[in-house]
């Protein structure tokens, strides 16, 4: 009798959740975010590539500044792992949507200040150091947004269709991709002298648009019903952190080792932009838009990859893609050497639009999916924003490793790292078709 009566109120519960979720206004919430903060990595990656080497560091030895400039694309995500864990206590303490809203506000705020920094030439060392404060606090902000996006949309979303609405993730990321390729891409074409001095600005002086808008919409989004069940029956932890160290460190660990696969976006989108311009005389509009047109693509295929892991799981989704990916990255830098654009266009839209969408897909359900209510938000921020570091970095490393090994070697760092994800891939446990109430509870 009790065994029933315990089922039924399971149901009951199960049922009252259900109703209170708001999976397509998490959904497009989230969408937002990332698109602002997609649109920012976009701009800054891009600038950091063909702009801030000429105006934010000293001139003489033009490798020299471009490899300082690719670093400070990568400084913000040391940034990172802290941003994730200060706001992710926030969130598994206090509510997703509260420090969803904060790190909103320090990623277009820190956005814009880009824009209207003065250059190296006008306040010398000055403006490199303002410069790296912009971005340790965009990288601070970031830190929390995707973990707190996904773990907010993820609890949302109805039981079957998780992989569905927690995409949408990632389509932001996509859509923020193409606003800045679409925004950047006049300016690029300026006259040298008109883009070097006030072309670049407004792209990020229009960051303020997009944050106005994601403001006003995650405003209106209700918290995830199972984050206040967890808070009203005392689930909630004093340090989650220490929580999830005690019981989830290999999840943690797993998490990070997993992310090193995002070293493939990073690779695309940052360091091919200068190995194609310098090295396979490419002109640096035509790279933009590549990636433009690959991401554009990609706001199709990332759902649709979301979907095939709600059905046949997230580990076989996520193994193809990394297949895929170090194929067609071999042809992708010998097509960029050769200067071939026909045949870059058709690779990075292979790559981006097909392979590393099953990534895109699937990591922000994923890694959630391995915690427990109480401490998700927490464990999914340390786990992916640790593995982040050595992604924010890879364009600088594959700066060295062209100096020393030739494209070869650069091709090799980003196998190994997809290598090393797809092992840990696969000794995950399958997580997709496990109930929400369920998640994170049994552990290996």
């Amino acid at each position: 009798m009790s065994i029933k009566t315990n089922q039924a109120t399971t149901e009951i519960t199960a049922s009252a959740t259900a109703q209170k979720k708001s999976p397509k206004k998490a959904a497009f919430a989230s969408l937002l975010g990332s698109t602002l903060e997609y649109y920012d990595f976009v701009l800054y990656g891009t600038a950091s590539a063909l702009i801030f080497n000429h105006l934010f560091f000293p001139q003489g030895d033009a490798m020299v500044a471009t490899m300082a400039s690719l670093a400070t694309f990568g400084v913000a995500y040391i940034a990172r792992p802290i941003g994730g864990l200060v706001m992710s206590h926030v969130g598994d303490k206090v509510g997703r949507k509260k420090a969803l809203m904060i790190t909103l506000i320090i990623m277009g705020v820190s956005s814009f200040a880009i824009g209207i920094l003065p250059t190296y030439e006008s306040v010398g060392v000055l403006a490199t150091m303002l410069l790296l404060l912009c971005r340790i606090a965009q990288g601070f902000s970031a830190g929390a947004e995707s973990a707190g996006a996904s773990t907010l949309t993820m609890e949302h979303s109805p039981e079957g269709r998780r992989g569905f609405f927690t995409s949408s993730v990632m389509v932001g990321c996509s859509a923020g991709n193409v606003l800045a390729g679409v925004v950047f891409l006049p300016f690029l074409m300026l006259p040298e002298e008109h883009l070097m001095s006030w072309g670049w600005r407004i792209p990020f002086l229009l960051s303020a648009v997009v944050l106005l808008v994601a403001y006003w919409v995650r405003t209106h989004l209700e918290e995830a019903p199972v984050f206040d069940e967890a808070q009203d029956s005392g689930e909630t932890h004093a340090i989650p952190a220490v929580r999830v160290l005690k019981t989830q460190w290999v999840d943690v660990l797993r998490i990070v080792l997993i992310t090193v696969y995002s070293v493939i976006q990073t690779t695309y989108m940052v360091f091919a932009l200068s190995y194609a311009t310098e090295h396979g005389g490419v002109d640096r509009s035509t790279m933009v838009l590549v990636n433009t047109v690959a991401m554009a693509i990609s706001i199709a295929t990332i759902p649709l990859a979301g979907m095939l892991s709600d059905r046949f799981g997230r580990r076989p989704v996520l193994l193809v893609g990394a297949v895929g990916c170090i194929i067609t990255t071999w042809f992708y830098f010998g097509a960029m050497t050769d200067g071939n654009v026909a045949l870059i266009f058709v690779i990075c839209i292979l790559n981006q639009s097909l392979f590393y969408s099953c990534w895109n897909g699937v990591w922000p359900v994923l890694f959630p999916e391995m915690f427990d209510a109480p401490v998700r938000y927490t464990g999914m921020a340390m786990g992916n924003q640790t593995g982040l570091m050595l992604t924010g970095f890879a364009p600088a490393i594959s700066a060295g490793l062209l100096m020393w090994g030739g494209w070869h070697a650069v091709f090799a760092f980003v196998a190994v790292c997809v290598l090393i994800a797809s092992v840990t891939i696969y000794t995950l446990r399958e997580t997709a078709f496990t109930p929400l109430e369920q998640l994170g509870r049994r552990n290996t």
